[in-house]
């Protein structure tokens, strides 16, 4: 059975998540923003090994911190979709920006749902679906675990609330687009990890989220 921890990281409190088979102990991060002492401190903490970066996209506070993990412990990065490209490539200018410790680009080793097709990912004996989740950021992905009956879906949905759209390349509608195809379809009893803030679940985003609930 999957598990996870969620850590807020950086000045931004991003939902930084360290996923984990149970039954091998084998652990991935999800958007290691920053903070990277305090992550490694909990992946020790929990005695798990630590095999992969998983990115739902490529802003400063969700994949700031990618480079520096990836190079010192030697970990692959996968993820997000090849759209966010320029994201990555901007990662110094973001950090200046908005007034986070140095950041670097990257490549990762393997770009998630090529085509905007559905795409996997394994962690010991668990398997994740990954979906393409457009408007955020052009190449946004989320991973879900049916097994778990959760996702992780980085700035795409909050609790009461979406990600935004203003940032180059970003379109409400194409989010809102995403959500109610690629998300609702997983069912109402799914609990969803965002990037900022509490859990929620699909269904009580569908009755209440006023930017995307059923009509």
């Amino acid at each position: 059975m999957l598990q996870y921890l969620t850590v807020p990281v950086t000045a931004f409190q991003q939902n930084c998540s360290i996923v984990w088979c149970d039954a091998t102990r084998r652990a991935a991060v999800i958007d290691p923003g920053g903070e990277l002492p305090r992550l490694r401190a909990e992946v020790r903490r929990l005695g798990l090994t630590l095999e992969a970066i998983w990115l739902t996209h490529a802003h400063i506070d969700h994949a700031g911190g990618t480079a520096q993990l990836a190079r010192e412990d030697a970990l692959p990065i996968i993820g997000p979709h090849a759209a966010d490209q320029f994201w990555i490539d901007g990662l110094a200018q973001q950090s200046r920006m908005f007034g986070f410790p140095p950041s670097e680009p990257f490549t990762p080793t393997r770009w998630l749902c090529p085509g905007g097709v559905d795409d996997r990912v394994t962690l010991g004996d668990c398997e994740l679906e990954v979906r393409h989740c457009p408007g955020h950021t052009p190449g946004h992905v989320v991973f879900v675990s049916r097994e778990a009956q959760r996702a992780f879906v980085g700035d795409v949905l909050f609790a009461g609330g979406i990600g935004r759209t203003d940032f180059p390349l970003g379109d409400h509608d194409t989010l809102v687009a995403a959500i109610r195809t690629q998300l609702w379809p997983l069912g109402d009893d799914i609990v969803f990890i965002p990037g900022h803030g509490p859990e929620s679940s699909f269904g009580r985003e569908r009755r209440h989220n006023p930017y995307v609930r059923d009509v």
